[in-house]
């Protein structure tokens, strides 16, 4: 144990990935609520990310992965022009075995406990009942449904953005936003994926996926008998002829295994934290596949859940969502021009950001 402590403050306050100004650990015996609140960032406003309700292998990785996620947030909610900070919350265990009512009022407790630092939304193995839940407990809380003065199911959004991610590299690329006629292979069809599939298939484009799920696939080949479905991520990135990979499922997506195989030009999906560790980024520019990085082209979804803290509407945030497409081409420019991978010129966009805000709040004191 004192390893694991250990390794988790030399993340923090030593190493390039850390630098967060709080991490929560939160615990509630009764209901077995076992949770990581991490805050990366309020420089532009109070800390904005998902609740993510996962079977962590142990209570190292559980926080590895709130200090990652958070930190992405920041980034996200930078690029994404949002007046909010990065943080991310995790649970741990199986939500299909352990969660309950009780275990999320108190995790509901544990976000009030912040005073409004961070707000709540979904994220992987959570959803908008929960998040209902969790509202009785906390006002910071978005992501709710409708019916209880949220916004609903932020994937739609989301793919949109993803899509909007994906005309703007196929505009730097190859001249032309469309997608008609272009093979896109999309790991994971779940919450963002099927409505990605959607998207391009309206659009005339060839769709291949795979899911570790037989029933979502399942789900949109019924819905969509024109796609086409392979066993596995390895058989995917592997596809002849394939334009865009799409990873929308768990992050680490590329990395020393997959990107030498990879047979796609563009790199353009809804998963987070897809770069499996620093240089991955290079390896994919060496070559020759652009990458559209993951926290900007998926930002949809914390453009919606930011919203509904004003008023939701839909519109105003699908226009939003939109610009996507230009905030994604603007990268793909300061990434030409200082001769840099993407994903290199996207934090330099967003740390800039963040720096400009932190010296205005110095300012002011």
């Amino acid at each position: 144990m004192t390893d694991v402590i250990n390794g988790v403050l030399h993340t923090l306050f030593h190493s390039e990935q850390g630098g967060h100004e709080q991490v929560v650990l939160c615990q509630d015996r009764a209901s077995g609520l076992k949770a990581v609140i991490a805050i990366h960032s309020t420089a532009l406003g109070p800390a904005l990310g998902g609740t993510r309700f996962y079977p962590y292998a142990n209570e190292e990785d559980a926080v590895a992965d709130a200090l990652n996620l958070a930190r992405g947030m920041s980034y996200k909610n930078a690029m994404a022009g949002l007046g909010h900070g990065g943080g991310k919350a995790v649970i741990i265990g199986d939500p299909e075995l352990v969660k309950t009512e009780e275990l999320l009022l108190a995790y509901g407790r544990m976000v009030a406990s912040l005073g409004g630092r961070y707000v709540t939304a979904c994220d992987v193995g959570t959803y908008v009942a929960d998040m209902d839940i969790v509202a009785r407990e906390c006002r910071w809380t978005t992501g709710r449904s409708p019916e209880n003065g949220g916004a609903g199911d932020s994937s739609v959004l989301t793919a949109f953005g993803v899509y909007q991610g994906m005309r703007a590299s196929a505009q730097h690329l190859w001249g032309d936003p469309s997608l008609r006629d272009r093979k896109v292979g999309i790991a994971g069809v779940g919450k963002v994926g099927h409505h990605l599939v959607r998207h391009l298939l309206d659009e005339g484009a060839e769709v291949v996926i795979t899911d570790v799920r037989e029933d979502a696939v399942r789900r949109v080949l019924e819905q969509h008998p024109g796609v086409r479905a392979v066993p596995d991520t390895d058989a995917l990135i592997r596809t002849e002829g394939l334009d865009v990979y799409a990873p929308c499922a768990l992050g680490g997506a590329l990395n020393d295994v997959t990107v030498p195989v990879l047979t796609a030009k563009v790199v353009c999906g809804a998963a987070n934290n897809q770069l499996a560790h620093p240089g991955v980024e290079k390896d994919l520019a060496d070559r020759g596949i652009l990458y559209a990085p993951d926290y900007v082209v998926n930002a949809g979804g914390v453009i919606q859940v930011a919203d509904e803290l004003h008023g939701f509407d839909f519109d105003r945030c699908k226009a939003k969502a939109a610009k996507i497409f230009d905030t994604t081409l603007a990268i793909f420019a300061r990434a030409k021009d200082d001769g840099i991978p993407p994903a290199a010129a996207a934090d330099r966009i967003a740390e800039q950001r963040m720096a400009e805000a932190r010296a205005a709040a110095a300012g002011k004191h």
